[in-house]
């Protein structure tokens, strides 16, 4: 028995007999001679059809479009200032006057520290890592950081002329510490800090800033004359006082 493959070739032997598988080709099979005989392949019938190119229709505009593939989840991180690194929970960036007076007077009997900085202050770089250590290891104290360059009128109402510069403030007391230090007198603040930071309990609403140091804020309008103690008529004349006094300091 022999088969013919489509390369074209016939096996002979005895029995003759002819079986057709396409036109054009066909294979002879006999059973007394085992010959191999091969033919010249016609390509047409070898790809079995024959493609006429005059049937197709030409393709004059021809594109390829990359597939659409989602953008990478890439984050971009803004990178930190340097006062704004390791930030405890704990210290808090004041953007504004009343926003200072208000944790001041929601204290209670913590001990609130006002931290004074400049952006440009080498001092205030090099100090910052520390502060944020003893903010982290003392988490009941509150630490509020003032900007002296986003804040100046504020700084100048409050007496601050040296950077960098704290304040301690507890409860009733009201200020209780001020004083500057850089990062060789640290100890100044430690000793402050292990001063007025013991567990204590006083009486009566926090202080805040004194009297003085409101009207000062007050007289040019970074704080309201709600939280001052005195009359409303006694308070407009102490204000304008003290706006006049201010204005005075200006101009001399």
């Amino acid at each position: 028995m022999s088969c013919c493959l489509r390369a074209g070739f016939s096996v002979s032997r005895s029995s003759d007999f002819v079986i057709k598988n396409r036109p054009k080709q066909s294979f002879r099979v006999s059973s007394s001679i085992a010959t191999l005989q091969f033919k010249e392949p016609n390509l047409k019938d070898f790809w079995a059809k024959t493609l006429d190119v005059s049937d197709q229709k030409s393709v004059t505009n021809f594109s390829i479009k990359a597939p659409k593939l989602d953008p990478p989840n890439v984050c971009i991180s803004k990178s930190l200032k340097w006062w704004e690194k390791s930030i405890q929970p704990n210290m808090v960036e004041i953007q504004s006057a009343q926003q200072f007076v208000d944790y001041l007077l929601n204290a209670g009997d913590r001990l609130v520290i006002a931290d004074f900085y400049s952006p440009g202050c080498g001092g205030c770089k090099t100090l910052h890592p520390k502060i944020c250590q003893l903010a982290e290891l003392n988490p009941n104290a509150i630490f509020l950081k003032v900007n002296y360059e986003q804040h100046k009128a504020m700084c100048y109402a409050l007496h601050v002329h040296v950077l960098p510069f704290f304040r301690f403030y507890r409860g009733t007391e009201g200020r209780v510490s001020s004083f500057s230090c850089t990062n060789a007198t640290i100890k100044k603040f430690k000793d402050a800090l292990s001063k007025h930071g013991t567990d204590r309990c006083s009486l009566g609403p926090a202080k805040g800033l004194n009297e003085s140091e409101m009207l000062a804020l007050a007289s040019i309008g970074l704080v309201s004359t709600d939280n001052l103690s005195k009359d409303g008529d006694k308070v407009e004349d102490l204000v304008l006082k003290e706006t006049a006094t201010s204005n005075a300091m200006v101009m001399a």
